[in-house]
Protein backbone atom coordinates (compact mmCIF):
# COMPACT_ATOMS: atom_id res chain seq x y z
CA UNK A 1 0.00 0.00 0.00
CA UNK A 2 1.14 3.49 -0.89
CA UNK A 3 -0.03 6.75 0.59
CA UNK A 4 -2.50 8.39 -1.84
CA UNK A 5 -1.19 11.85 -0.90
CA UNK A 6 2.63 11.60 -0.90
CA UNK A 7 3.33 8.12 -2.32
CA UNK A 8 5.28 6.82 0.68
CA UNK A 9 4.70 3.30 1.97
CA UNK A 10 1.90 2.69 4.46
CA UNK A 11 3.41 1.05 7.54
CA UNK A 12 1.92 -0.77 10.51
CA UNK A 13 1.39 1.36 13.63
CA UNK A 14 -0.60 0.89 16.82
CA UNK A 15 -2.14 2.83 19.67
CA UNK A 16 -3.22 1.73 23.14
CA UNK A 17 -6.79 2.44 24.18
CA UNK A 18 -8.45 1.77 27.52
CA UNK A 19 -9.23 -1.85 26.80
CA UNK A 20 -7.39 -2.86 23.64
CA UNK A 21 -4.61 -2.10 21.20
CA UNK A 22 -5.67 -0.53 17.91
CA UNK A 23 -3.77 -1.40 14.71
CA UNK A 24 -3.43 1.04 11.83
CA UNK A 25 -1.81 1.45 8.45
CA UNK A 26 -0.21 4.88 8.55
CA UNK A 27 1.76 6.82 5.93
CA UNK A 28 5.48 6.63 6.67
CA UNK A 29 5.79 10.43 6.44
CA UNK A 30 2.96 10.97 8.91
CA UNK A 31 4.28 8.32 11.31
CA UNK A 32 7.77 9.85 11.30
CA UNK A 33 7.06 13.57 10.97
CA UNK A 34 3.43 13.88 12.17
CA UNK A 35 0.58 15.31 10.12
CA UNK A 36 2.56 18.45 9.24
CA UNK A 37 4.41 16.44 6.56
CA UNK A 38 1.42 14.39 5.31
CA UNK A 39 -2.29 14.69 6.07
CA UNK A 40 -3.31 11.27 4.75
CA UNK A 41 -5.73 9.44 7.01
CA UNK A 42 -4.75 6.31 8.86
CA UNK A 43 -6.55 3.10 7.94
CA UNK A 44 -8.00 0.57 10.36
CA UNK A 45 -5.65 -2.40 9.80
CA UNK A 46 -8.15 -5.02 10.96
CA UNK A 47 -10.81 -3.61 8.62
CA UNK A 48 -8.41 -3.55 5.65
CA UNK A 49 -7.20 -7.11 6.19
CA UNK A 50 -10.70 -8.51 6.76
CA UNK A 51 -12.06 -6.82 3.63
CA UNK A 52 -9.17 -8.00 1.46
CA UNK A 53 -9.20 -11.62 2.65
CA UNK A 54 -12.99 -11.79 2.27
CA UNK A 55 -12.72 -10.38 -1.26
CA UNK A 56 -10.11 -13.01 -2.10
CA UNK A 57 -12.55 -15.86 -1.46
CA UNK A 58 -15.21 -14.24 -3.63
CA UNK A 59 -12.72 -13.54 -6.42
CA UNK A 60 -11.44 -17.11 -6.66
CA UNK A 61 -14.93 -18.58 -6.38
CA UNK A 62 -16.90 -16.31 -8.70
CA UNK A 63 -14.58 -14.53 -11.15
CA UNK A 64 -13.54 -17.26 -13.59
CA UNK A 65 -14.05 -14.91 -16.55
CA UNK A 66 -11.76 -12.23 -15.11
CA UNK A 67 -9.12 -14.84 -14.34
CA UNK A 68 -9.33 -16.26 -17.88
CA UNK A 69 -9.03 -12.76 -19.38
CA UNK A 70 -5.97 -11.99 -17.22
CA UNK A 71 -4.26 -15.22 -18.27
CA UNK A 72 -5.02 -14.56 -21.96
CA UNK A 73 -3.58 -11.03 -21.72
CA UNK A 74 -0.47 -12.32 -19.94
CA UNK A 75 0.02 -15.03 -22.59
CA UNK A 76 -0.25 -12.43 -25.38
CA UNK A 77 2.32 -10.22 -23.63
CA UNK A 78 4.65 -13.19 -23.17
CA UNK A 79 4.37 -14.06 -26.87
CA UNK A 80 5.09 -10.45 -27.88
CA UNK A 81 8.31 -10.33 -25.86
CA UNK A 82 9.43 -13.93 -26.42
CA UNK A 83 11.60 -13.25 -29.49
CA UNK A 84 13.48 -10.39 -27.82
CA UNK A 85 14.02 -12.35 -24.60
CA UNK A 86 15.26 -15.39 -26.54
CA UNK A 87 17.73 -13.20 -28.40
CA UNK A 88 18.94 -11.67 -25.13
CA UNK A 89 19.35 -15.16 -23.66
CA UNK A 90 21.47 -16.27 -26.63
CA UNK A 91 23.61 -13.13 -26.43
CA UNK A 92 24.12 -13.60 -22.69
CA UNK A 93 25.13 -17.23 -23.17
CA UNK A 94 27.62 -16.16 -25.85
CA UNK A 95 29.15 -13.45 -23.62
CA UNK A 96 29.33 -15.88 -20.72
CA UNK A 97 31.26 -18.35 -22.90
CA UNK A 98 33.67 -15.60 -24.01
CA UNK A 99 34.27 -14.56 -20.40
CA UNK A 100 34.94 -18.17 -19.41
CA UNK A 101 37.41 -18.54 -22.27
CA UNK A 102 39.21 -15.35 -21.17
CA UNK A 103 39.53 -16.71 -17.63
CA UNK A 104 41.04 -19.92 -19.01
CA UNK A 105 43.54 -17.96 -21.12
CA UNK A 106 44.73 -15.94 -18.14
CA UNK A 107 45.11 -19.07 -16.03
CA UNK A 108 47.03 -20.81 -18.83
CA UNK A 109 49.36 -17.82 -19.20
CA UNK A 110 50.01 -17.86 -15.46
CA UNK A 111 50.74 -21.58 -15.46
CA UNK A 112 53.17 -21.08 -18.35
CA UNK A 113 54.98 -18.33 -16.44
CA UNK A 114 54.17 -15.59 -18.94
CA UNK A 115 51.88 -13.57 -16.65
CA UNK A 116 52.78 -11.72 -13.47
CA UNK A 117 50.74 -12.88 -10.43
CA UNK A 118 49.75 -9.30 -9.56
CA UNK A 119 48.38 -8.73 -13.06
CA UNK A 120 46.51 -12.03 -12.86
CA UNK A 121 44.85 -11.26 -9.53
CA UNK A 122 43.27 -7.97 -10.62
CA UNK A 123 42.06 -9.10 -14.03
CA UNK A 124 40.86 -12.48 -12.81
CA UNK A 125 38.74 -10.83 -10.12
CA UNK A 126 37.13 -8.60 -12.76
CA UNK A 127 36.39 -11.51 -15.06
CA UNK A 128 34.92 -13.63 -12.27
CA UNK A 129 32.65 -10.78 -11.18
CA UNK A 130 31.51 -10.31 -14.76
CA UNK A 131 30.88 -14.03 -15.11
CA UNK A 132 28.73 -14.04 -11.97
CA UNK A 133 26.67 -11.12 -13.29
CA UNK A 134 26.16 -12.86 -16.62
CA UNK A 135 25.10 -16.13 -14.99
CA UNK A 136 22.55 -14.31 -12.84
CA UNK A 137 21.13 -12.48 -15.85
CA UNK A 138 21.10 -15.68 -17.93
CA UNK A 139 19.12 -17.51 -15.26
CA UNK A 140 16.69 -14.61 -14.91
CA UNK A 141 16.02 -14.35 -18.65
CA UNK A 142 15.78 -18.13 -19.04
CA UNK A 143 13.12 -18.19 -16.34
CA UNK A 144 11.20 -15.42 -18.11
CA UNK A 145 11.35 -17.27 -21.44
CA UNK A 146 10.13 -20.51 -19.88
CA UNK A 147 7.42 -18.94 -17.71
CA UNK A 148 4.46 -19.12 -20.09
CA UNK A 149 1.39 -17.92 -18.13
CA UNK A 150 -1.04 -20.76 -17.46
CA UNK A 151 -4.62 -20.88 -16.25
CA UNK A 152 -4.96 -22.67 -12.89
CA UNK A 153 -7.36 -25.64 -13.08
CA UNK A 154 -10.89 -24.81 -11.92
CA UNK A 155 -10.63 -27.44 -9.18
CA UNK A 156 -7.50 -25.75 -7.82
CA UNK A 157 -9.25 -22.36 -7.76
CA UNK A 158 -12.14 -23.91 -5.82
CA UNK A 159 -9.64 -25.31 -3.32
CA UNK A 160 -8.06 -21.89 -2.92
CA UNK A 161 -11.49 -20.31 -2.36
CA UNK A 162 -12.47 -22.96 0.20
CA UNK A 163 -9.18 -22.58 2.05
CA UNK A 164 -9.51 -18.80 2.10
CA UNK A 165 -13.04 -19.17 3.47
CA UNK A 166 -11.76 -21.37 6.29
CA UNK A 167 -9.07 -18.83 7.15
CA UNK A 168 -11.59 -15.97 7.13
CA UNK A 169 -13.68 -17.89 9.64
CA UNK A 170 -11.05 -19.25 12.01
CA UNK A 171 -7.54 -18.81 10.62
CA UNK A 172 -4.57 -17.38 12.46
CA UNK A 173 -2.99 -14.00 11.81
CA UNK A 174 0.01 -15.68 10.16
CA UNK A 175 -2.27 -17.53 7.74
CA UNK A 176 -4.13 -14.36 6.77
CA UNK A 177 -0.79 -12.61 6.28
CA UNK A 178 0.42 -15.47 4.05
CA UNK A 179 -2.70 -15.29 1.90
CA UNK A 180 -2.25 -11.57 1.36
CA UNK A 181 1.49 -11.87 0.60
CA UNK A 182 0.97 -14.58 -2.02
CA UNK A 183 -2.35 -13.56 -3.61
CA UNK A 184 -2.47 -9.75 -3.31
CA UNK A 185 -0.08 -7.71 -5.46
CA UNK A 186 -1.20 -4.27 -4.31
CA UNK A 187 -3.88 -2.41 -2.37
CA UNK A 188 -4.78 0.99 -3.80
CA UNK A 189 -6.23 3.58 -1.40
CA UNK A 190 -8.91 5.63 -3.15
CA UNK A 191 -10.45 7.36 -0.09
CA UNK A 192 -10.12 7.28 3.71
CA UNK A 193 -12.70 4.47 3.74
CA UNK A 194 -12.22 2.95 0.27
CA UNK A 195 -9.61 0.54 -1.13
CA UNK A 196 -9.10 -1.40 -4.37
CA UNK A 197 -7.24 -4.74 -4.16
CA UNK A 198 -5.15 -6.02 -7.06
CA UNK A 199 -5.27 -9.82 -7.13
CA UNK A 200 -2.46 -12.10 -8.30
CA UNK A 201 -3.27 -15.29 -10.22
CA UNK A 202 -1.02 -18.09 -8.89
CA UNK A 203 1.24 -19.80 -11.40
CA UNK A 204 2.84 -23.25 -11.39
CA UNK A 205 6.16 -23.13 -9.55
CA UNK A 206 9.07 -25.03 -11.06
CA UNK A 207 8.95 -28.67 -10.00
CA UNK A 208 5.62 -28.34 -8.20
CA UNK A 209 3.18 -31.26 -8.40
CA UNK A 210 -0.30 -31.00 -9.84
CA UNK A 211 -3.16 -29.74 -7.70
CA UNK A 212 -4.14 -32.10 -4.94
CA UNK A 213 -7.64 -33.52 -4.74
CA UNK A 214 -7.41 -33.79 -0.96
CA UNK A 215 -9.59 -31.51 1.20
CA UNK A 216 -8.09 -28.18 2.24
CA UNK A 217 -6.03 -28.06 5.40
CA UNK A 218 -8.05 -26.93 8.39
CA UNK A 219 -6.79 -23.62 9.86
CA UNK A 220 -6.83 -25.19 13.30
CA UNK A 221 -4.27 -27.83 12.39
CA UNK A 222 -0.51 -27.22 12.59
CA UNK A 223 0.68 -26.17 9.14
CA UNK A 224 4.24 -24.93 9.69
CA UNK A 225 5.08 -22.21 7.21
CA UNK A 226 1.69 -20.87 6.05
CA UNK A 227 3.01 -19.84 2.63
CA UNK A 228 4.33 -23.34 2.02
CA UNK A 229 1.07 -24.78 3.34
CA UNK A 230 -0.81 -22.85 0.67
CA UNK A 231 1.69 -24.03 -1.94
CA UNK A 232 1.25 -27.65 -0.96
CA UNK A 233 -2.52 -27.26 -0.81
CA UNK A 234 -3.06 -26.40 -4.46
CA UNK A 235 0.25 -27.32 -6.05
CA UNK A 236 0.33 -23.97 -7.84
CA UNK A 237 1.68 -21.11 -5.79
CA UNK A 238 5.18 -19.75 -5.95
CA UNK A 239 6.43 -20.65 -2.48
CA UNK A 240 9.04 -17.88 -2.46
CA UNK A 241 7.33 -14.95 -0.69
CA UNK A 242 10.08 -12.59 -1.80
CA UNK A 243 9.26 -13.12 -5.46
CA UNK A 244 5.62 -14.14 -5.96
CA UNK A 245 4.52 -14.34 -9.58
CA UNK A 246 1.40 -14.39 -11.70
CA UNK A 247 -0.85 -12.18 -13.83
CA UNK A 248 -2.67 -9.37 -12.03
CA UNK A 249 -6.36 -8.45 -11.92
CA UNK A 250 -7.76 -5.28 -10.37
CA UNK A 251 -10.66 -5.96 -8.07
CA UNK A 252 -13.66 -3.78 -7.21
CA UNK A 253 -13.54 -0.76 -4.96
CA UNK A 254 -14.48 -1.79 -1.42
CA UNK A 255 -15.69 0.15 1.60
CA UNK A 256 -13.82 -0.40 4.86
CA UNK A 257 -14.74 0.55 8.39
CA UNK A 258 -13.56 4.12 9.09
CA UNK A 259 -11.56 4.89 12.22
CA UNK A 260 -13.94 5.84 15.00
CA UNK A 261 -13.56 9.20 16.69
CA UNK A 262 -12.11 9.16 20.16
CA UNK A 263 -9.42 6.52 19.67
CA UNK A 264 -6.07 7.12 21.25
CA UNK A 265 -3.57 8.41 18.67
Amino acid sequence: MRCPDCGKAMIGTRAHGRSRVYRYYTCFSRARYDSERCHASRLDADAVEHAVVTALASFYRDQDDLIADAIAAAQASHTATHEGKSAELAATEHELARTGAAINRYLTAFENGTLDPEDLAGRLAQLKARSAQLRARRDEVAEQVAAVPAAPPAAALRQVADHIGDIVESGSYSQRKALIEVLIAQIKITAPDRIVPVFRIPQPASGQPEASADPPTSPGRPVGDPVRAMTNLVGLMDHNPNRPSGPLVQGPEMAIRPIRAGRVS
